[in-house]
């Protein structure tokens, strides 16, 4: 054989070997990056929708990569059911109360299941287990409902810029404050009365907190009235005796308002004598005369008694009266 033949076929075995070498690493990286040579449970999962998620997507639970997804299969319904292969050595971590949802790694990266979650109250998964999941809005309702949010943002916009140029126009309460000197004039001078209204209700705070510790300070008026029973029934008999007192007074006065509307009554009657004695003047002149008359023969009785004194026959009799009468009085004495 020539030697040249010899030097290419040792060339092309280097490259070959370099090639297998290289080949060899690859799959051991590759493997190594998506844990194919390790031990791994499978669990799955059923979503309503799962945003684009495929085959070989990485799991990550706490922040850790844990497993990849195994096979993401339609089932009935519109369900899909998403097999994952979870690292036995991180299983032991998860839950059976734990959750999975969908998500990206980053902000446009390849979808990726989340799992988070799980009580320790609960035992690990178990290959086989079904782990609940949490419904996500997908990209077009997200959209959706950002949009809104936009046109609720726009229309609360428009609404404050109505109020802000009604405020600027001197319109409404707040404007008005904001423009009116006078009702600002009229502000402060409540607050003023605010002011001062607070100072007297400390005022009278105070004054409440003396009254209040002379309660308790023994041998005052104010302590007696709160602590002695004996003074709190007196003044309960003197209040109930001023109660009597005010009915019978009402009684009395009652009495005295029925009697002088009768006493007018029978002042504007000219049948009853008083009132023929106020209304009926010929009544009253012969009154008049009747009482002139009475007066005249009271006086002449008078003067016939005294005759009748000095008369021979009964001066004896009226001597002895008079010496009785002197000795009563002496008696007495």
């Amino acid at each position: 054989m020539k030697p040249g033949n010899n030097r290419r076929g040792i060339i092309v075995g280097i490259f070959i070997f370099l090639g297998l070498a290289i080949f060899i690493i690859a799959v051991l990286t590759l493997g190594t990056q998506h844990k194919t040579f390790e031990k791994a449970i499978s669990v799955k999962a059923i979503f309503d929708n799962v945003n684009g998620l495929q085959k070989g997507n990485n799991i990550w639970y706490a922040g850790v990569k844990v497993g990849t997804i195994k096979k993401v299969m339609l089932t009935g319904n519109s369900l899909v059911e998403v097999t994952m292969n979870i690292e036995e050595h991180s299983s032991k971590f998860i839950r059976k109360d734990a959750l999975a949802k969908i998500s990206s790694d980053g902000l446009i990266g390849n979808k990726i299941i989340v799992i988070y979650g799980g009580t320790p109250q609960y035992p690990t998964i178990q290959p086989g287990d079904e782990l609940k999941i949490e419904k996500l809005l997908n990209t077009e309702e997200l959209m959706k409902t950002l949009s809104k949010n936009n046109d609720n943002l726009l229309e609360i916009t428009n609404g404050f810029k109505i109020v802000s140029q009604r405020m600027a126009d001197g319109k409404g309460t707040i404007g008005k404050l904001l423009t009116d000197e006078t009702l600002i004039n009229n502000l402060d001078a409540t607050i003023v009365t605010l002011r001062r209204s607070s100072a007297n209700l400390e005022k009278f705070s105070t004054s409440m907190a003396g009254y209040t510790a002379q309660l308790h300070t023994k041998g005052t008026l104010a302590n007696d009235l709160v602590s002695d029973t004996i003074i709190f029934n007196r003044l309960r008999a003197t209040v109930t005796q001023l109660q009597n007192v005010s009915e019978t007074s009402t009684n009395i006065v009652n009495d005295l308002k029925k009697a002088s509307n009768t006493l007018n009554a029978g002042m504007a009657d000219k049948t009853v004598p008083i009132g023929m004695m106020l209304n009926d003047q010929q009544a009253a002149s012969n009154i008049k005369v009747t009482l002139q008359n009475l007066r005249s023969g009271t006086q002449k009785l008078d003067e016939d008694l005294e005759a009748v004194q000095h008369n021979f026959l009964l001066r004896g009799f009226f001597k002895k009266k008079a010496k009785k009468e002197k000795a009563d009085s002496l008696k007495l004495q």
